[in-house]
């Protein structure tokens, strides 16, 4: 690995992040507020849930990165955004703040240790590049979830899974440069 590879590497995941996240809005906005709130069979019951449960995730741990006192107070209410398009404009900004974060990030800052909240675990010592990992992969996890109930609808899921690789450029292009991910 070069002196940047995981720098760069985590600039790539917060972009593809920001797209994937894009898409599976998208597809979501197309559905009824009724059909976004039904209960479904998922770690979370329905679309809504899961995707406050992703951006409140989301702000707990930039706020830790970020050397916040957020901590738990990050998940009340466990849904700040029962409605959709209030919810999306919130994971777009959080989304745009994880890129920002991840574009000042060098090997050194990724080394730099940050506390995490646990409140009776008290506050534990992580690095910054583990809870980055940690973060995307917890992102992944639920979006599956949220894609896996979208099969439930009327509404087609979306391809998730075209991001890094030279050959789905063209599939993506025009989101990218939307989205001014490139």
């Amino acid at each position: 690995m070069t002196e940047t590879a995981l720098p760069d590497h985590f600039r790539a995941m917060a972009r593809n992040n920001a797209w994937s996240n894009d898409r599976l809005y998208a597809a979501c906005r197309q559905l009824t507020p009724e059909a976004f709130a039904a209960e479904r069979v998922s770690f979370f019951p329905s679309l809504v849930h899961t995707l406050n449960h992703i951006l409140t995730v989301d702000w707990y741990y930039l706020d830790v990165l970020e050397g916040g006192s957020l901590g738990y107070a990050a998940f009340e209410p466990e849904i700040p955004f029962p409605e959709f398009e209030a919810l999306a404009a919130a994971q777009r900004e959080t989304d745009l703040r994880l890129i920002v974060f991840c574009d000042r990030m060098d090997d050194a800052g990724l080394a730099r240790i940050v506390h995490t909240d646990r409140g009776e675990r008290g506050r534990l010592a992580e690095r910054t590049d583990a809870v980055l990992a940690h973060l995307f992969i917890h992102q992944i996890h639920h979006r599956g979830q949220a894609h896996a109930m979208l099969s439930g609808t009327d509404m087609a899921p979306p391809q998730l899974d075209e991001f890094f690789l030279d050959q789905d450029l063209p599939l993506r292009a025009d989101e990218v440069k939307r989205l001014d991910l490139g």
